[in-house]
């Protein structure tokens, strides 16, 4: 972004960074390669240019494969394109954070759902088998473990702690309870009142997620509570 830009936008005290092509490719080479640098170059034009506080969206795959209840001080160990390249921007704007002084706030979402989501997602395609009436959907076996939160529910989150605390750091963005997939999938259709036979086990569990892994709360609610 050029001086002129940032200057007719105007100087913000909070920028809010949720934008991300490519996606669900994860594996894809275009996040490291494109989009990456793009969004590095795009927030460090804003912090020079004098933006009092960052926050981003990153995401749970940033812990790569490793498994259980994960909290904010393990280790990033990203397996896919896009886990890799959240995590370098991440590292970017922590090295930014030595010659420039600017709050840093990180959030690492972990399975949210709801309307607007993308076609591919499970959310998504159940709803659409739903509407059209089709007799059966084709899923895993659903016995994978996710932590699941709605994305009204992430909105509000975001909004409150981004508003609220100029300096938050690294924070899971979840529900913190262990979910299978299956459950999941059975709570939707109560609450849609539907009812179609879940064909379990046509579909592989991807290789990139470990078979059971959540995100361990405490610090974000620890935070809600003090806004």
């Amino acid at each position: 972004m050029d001086r002129s830009t940032l200057d007719r936008i105007g100087k913000s005290d909070v920028l809010l960074h949720l934008a991300w092509g490519g996606l669900p490719n994860y594996r894809s080479a275009h996040h490291l390669e494109s989009e990456m640098p793009m969004h590095a170059e795009f927030l460090e034009s804003c912090i020079i240019g004098g933006t009092d506080r960052v926050v981003v969206v990153g995401t749970c795959f940033e812990y790569g494969l490793q498994s259980g209840e994960l909290d904010e001080t393990a280790p990033a160990q990203p397996i896919t394109a896009y886990g890799q390249a959240k995590h370098s921007l991440h590292r970017h704007l922590l090295h930014l954070r030595e010659r420039h002084e600017f709050g840093l706030g990180w959030f690492r979402p972990f399975y949210l759902y709801g309307d607007g989501q993308a076609a591919t997602s499970l959310y998504a395609q159940l709803r659409t088998a739903i509407d059209s009436g089709s007799p059966d959907f084709d899923m895993s076996h659903g016995d994978q473990v996710r932590d699941f939160l709605p994305i009204e529910l992430a909105a509000s989150r975001i909004a409150a702690l981004a508003l609220t605390h100029a300096d938050m750091g690294t924070v899971n963005l979840c529900s913190g309870k262990p979910t299978r997939v299956i459950d999941i999938v059975r709570e939707w259709l109560q609450e849609w009142n539907a009812d179609i036979v879940l064909n379990r086990g046509v579909h592989p569990v991807p290789d990139y997620e470990p078979f059971a892994f959540w995100g361990n709360a405490r610090r974000q609610n620890a935070l809600l509570e003090s806004t």
